[in-house]
């Protein structure tokens, strides 16, 4: 599968909430989501991501682990993406060392998810970063990724909200938020 997204910076989080509700997107309460992000060995972040794959660890309320890869392809925010259910969280992070991947970055966000159609819609709150609106489009097919992220940000610009578009991704954000 491949996972084309466009990511926002949001100005005013009760206006965004407001435009996607008048959009008919109806968003679940928060999950809270514990993110661990792991690098190829000697990776870094002015090496770009296009071409490299990369891991995450996900914990969820209620004990749920989530193991993904993602390898950006055309741009960080399109990426073939895999992912599945872990049993121990402590065992898979051991796994992934094992496997080369160093530690990253930690991620810790909540987030409400809701659907405009096959969009998946997500509004997070980056603990040290702000407030972020993500659109999220998962394929099976050939698509043009660059053609995608401009459909989904004549979408996102339709809401009428003032929005800052970023091509980085979390952990980047992070990171550069840290320093």
């Amino acid at each position: 599968m491949r996972e084309i997204e466009t990511k926002y910076r949001v100005a005013d989080l009760d206006t965004l909430l407001v435009a996607l509700q008048a959009a008919g997107v109806e968003l679940g309460d928060p999950v809270f989501q514990d993110d661990q992000a792991y690098a190829p060995a000697g990776w870094r972040p002015e090496t770009g991501k296009v071409g490299h794959t990369f891991a995450r660890l996900r914990s969820l309320d209620g004990g749920m682990h989530v193991f993904t890869t993602k390898t950006p392809l055309a741009n960080p925010m399109e990426c073939a993406e895999y992912e599945t259910t872990v049993a121990d969280r402590e065992q898979m992070h051991g796994a992934v060392l094992a496997m080369g991947f160093e530690p990253n970055v930690r991620i810790v966000k909540h987030r409400r998810t809701g659907r405009a159609g096959r969009v998946e819609v997500c509004v997070d709150l980056v603990e040290g970063v702000g407030a972020f609106l993500e659109l999220e489009l998962v394929v099976s097919d050939d698509r043009d990724g660059l053609t995608a992220q401009a459909e989904l940000d004549a979408w996102a610009r339709g809401l009428g909200v003032e929005l800052e578009r970023t091509t980085d991704t979390y952990d980047i954000l992070v990171r550069a938020a840290a320093v």
